[in-house]
């Protein structure tokens, strides 16, 4: 969540008048840019991720574990914290060494939920392997921060969602009540909400837009007791507070779906982001389109929300719930009554998988593109007048049909070149799978490309090892020159797959069979040269000769996030379901093999290759189903519970004990201690952490790893000191 400004915030029916002049301001402030930045070379290749927090206030002696509302005191305690005391609980019995007064204090950062905290590393990651190591080690010094800085009971934690959020009765600390004049939801109460002018604002501003509240409907799990047809109990079909209340009795809330009617519902979940800094503009588009189908495909593997509302869902993964919840889309926008008012119909929420591809590689071929692609033509050949080229134009031409939904009137007073203000108005609330982010209007820092898609893991462990993973996958679609396109509209077929359930094991993704780029030959068979005329060296896999361009469909397959992963061989070694879509020829290397031979062709050390390994082995058996993704084992947790019925029922208990697990791991895995002690307590842990998170693990038990790691527990418990020392 970027920098929030203050203002006076327009209620959607004078939002409306000012739409236009925004976004035409905005158009302005991007060809600023684009003339500025468009040259610009050389950036240094950096990256930084961001973790989201969900503040819970636990105790044992506490029949319920509820929400904290108290995201504004913690955040002022963190900005403020000389009276603070240091508990000193990160990784007893190190001692800080120099480097700790080296590290740069990680930052907190406001969000939608009043429950919910962002962290980032206070600096962007370099490029040094070793960098990739220290990642761990940050996030568990920003959990232990951030810790520190709140009551005793309150915990953060790293669930995607509060499994009941919305539920009947209370379920945040302090308690209000529902159905205020903002969110008008019958389930959750407008103080859940941060009270920043935008985020009330935006969550009125889209229902008003829209002409009803938001529909989140997600699929029930039916289990063996779960009524059917199923009826959501928790929907009040008398309820007659605002005329929106209209809308579940007509039909907003369907038979064997959990229903929910708000925002928070929403931008009220936990995720993984990774933002990188590329050294150019060809590079950034590049890894924007290359990373693009990969984002179903990590969707799925982190899979990690299979609850809403207190009932088990037939989903695994949050997107579409978040997608549903900031749909500002009007009836004739999407398709339900002919357009009149409107200017098109729009096939998508405006937090969506991506509509458009920007490369300007030269494999970029016609039939990979959106063929529904709704833009604004103006704006496109107002860009290209600009000197925009027609790719870049089109995806800013599609971004820009979207309205703005909070407008300052102190804004449209006059338009600032020196400022991205109306651009980012529209370009941040376009949330898509990736965004392409030019750089700000003092061309301070260079383009850089979001990676949105993955779910929060429960273990900081976890989420530096997805982190470093899509850090080495961008080092080897450079090094490499790999291609990885499919047609948008397969990515999009990709992204609801990634919802079923399990589908990381029961489910199969298109994905292309061939990533490797063309090998040209001489005559004579000579090997292509460089500019410079030398031979380019094959550092990378063997890369097979294409033949001449043939029907797009040849190129990609379904398989298994197994076989995406771990390539094919590993896939048919390791899964009960054998590979059938693979012809003689059509073997995917996989992923990891990928990265691997993009770390065999570097200089590294051993005890750094080590380190990096345990995280790709993670992912590895991730993928094969060796290991649970936290969707399962969320699964498995609730129905092994005493307290369940098989009837889909969440009750409090069952989240309190839940809760209760990941705090538990969550403390062992910030003290260095493992979660040796746990297993029998907290039933399958083992399923999902495998051999990892057992105390000291490193890497083959060398020296160098151990040393590593110990190093970094103490530059926890180091900085962490330092934080409140300079505070």
């Amino acid at each position: 969540m970027g920098l929030l400004a203050l203002g006076t915030a327009l209620d959607w029916p004078d939002a409306k008048q000012q739409a236009h002049l925004v976004r035409a301001w905005g158009i302005k402030q991007l060809l600023e840019i684009w003339n500025k930045a468009k040259g610009k070379e050389r950036d240094i290749m950096l990256w930084g991720d961001e973790i989201e927090y969900l503040v819970v206030n636990y105790s044992k002696d506490d029949p319920k574990v509820l929400l904290s509302l108290r995201q504004a005191d913690i955040l002022k305690a963190l900005a403020d914290s000389n009276t603070l005391k240091v508990t000193g609980d990160c990784a007893p019995g190190t001692e800080a060494n120099g480097d700790a007064g080296n590290v740069t204090l990680p930052i907190f950062h406001p969000e939608f939920g009043r429950f919910m905290l962002e962290a980032t590393p206070g600096k962007p990651w370099g490029i040094d392997f070793k960098d990739l190591l220290t990642v761990e080690a940050d996030m568990k010094l920003r959990r232990c921060i951030a810790k520190d800085h709140m009551l005793p009971n309150e915990h953060p934690i790293t669930l995607t969602t509060f499994p009941r959020i919305g539920s009947p009765g209370v379920f945040t600390e302090p308690s209000y009540p529902v159905s205020g004049p903002k969110l008008r939801s019958q389930f959750v109460p407008d103080e859940i909400a941060n009270p920043h002018i935008r985020f009330p604002t935006l969550a009125a501003n889209i229902r008003s837009r829209r002409g009803r509240k938001v529909q989140v409907n997600v699929p029930v799990f039916r289990d063996e007791n779960t009524p059917w047809p199923w009826k959501d109990p928790t929907v009040n079909h008398d309820l007659h507070n605002w005329p929106e209340d209209d809308d579940v009795r007509n039909g907003a809330a369907p038979n064997n779906f959990i229903h929910m009617d708000a925002m928070a519902f929403g931008m009220g979940s936990c995720c993984l982001q990774i933002t990188f800094q590329a050294k150019n503009i060809t590079e950034g588009r590049k890894m924007y389109d290359q990373l693009s189908p990969l984002g179903p495909i990590l969707l799925a593997l982190t899979a990690a929300t299979p609850v809403y509302k207190g009932f088990l869902a037939d989903t695994d993964v949050r997107w579409n719930q978040i997608s549903r919840a900031v749909d500002d889309r009007t009836p004739e926008e999407l398709g339900e009554k002919p357009l009149k008012n409107d200017r098109w119909r729009i096939p998508k929420s405006r937090y969506a998988s991506n509509s458009t591809y920007i490369s300007t590689d030269s494999r970029l071929r016609p039939e990979y593109m959106d063929p529904n692609l709704v833009i604004d033509p103006e704006i496109k050949q107002q860009l290209l007048d600009g000197g925009m080229d027609d790719r870049l134009a089109t995806h800013f031409a599609h971004l820009f049909i979207r309205d703005p939904i909070v407008i300052f009137n102190e804004d449209l007073q006059e338009l600032d070149l020196t400022k991205t203000d109306h651009f980012e108005n529209i370009q941040s609330t376009n949330w898509q799978h990736m965004r392409f982010k030019p750089p700000p209007a003092d061309n301070s820092i260079g383009w850089r490309v979001e990676f949105r898609p993955m779910e929060i893991q429960i273990t900081d462990f976890e989420n530096a090892a997805f982190s470093v993973f899509i850090v080495l996958i961008t080092r080897a679609i450079l090094s490499f020159d790999l291609n990885f396109y499919i047609p948008i509209v397969k990515v999009d077929e990709n992204m609801e797959t990634a919802h079923a359930r399990n589908a990381n094991l029961e489910k199969k993704f298109w994905f292309r069979k061939n990533p490797f780029p063309v090998r040209t030959t001489r005559r004579g068979g000579s090997a292509s040269r460089s500019a410079s005329g030398a031979s380019t060296p094959n550092h990378g896999p063997s890369r097979p000769t294409t033949p001449p361009l043939g029907p797009v469909e040849d190129e990609y397959r379904l398989m298994s996030v197994n076989e995406v992963i771990n390539g094919t061989a590993y896939a048919k070694a390791t899964s009960k379901e054998v590979t059938e879509d693979a012809e003689e020829g059509e073997e995917f290397p996989g992923l990891i093999p990928l990265v691997e031979s993009y770390l065999d062709s570097v200089n590294m050390d051993v005890a750094t290759r080590c380190g990096l390994a345990r995280y790709l082995d993670l992912i590895r058996k991730r993928a094969s189903g060796e290991l649970w993704t936290a969707a399962k084992w969320i699964r498995e947790f609730i129905a092994k519970h005493p307290e369940y019925k098989k009837d889909s029922v969440v009750s409090e208990e069952i989240t309190k004990d839940l809760v209760g697990a990941v705090i538990q791991i969550g403390e062992r895995e910030k003290r260095g201690l493992g979660i040796d002690d746990l297993i029998g307590q907290v039933p399958d842990l083992e399923k999902l952490f495998g051999g990892f998170l057992k105390g000291k693990s490193p890497c083959g038990g060398g020296q160098a790893a151990l040393e590593q790691e110990l190093k970094d527990d103490a530059k926890v418990n180091g900085v962490k000191r330092k934080f409140n020392a300079e505070e």
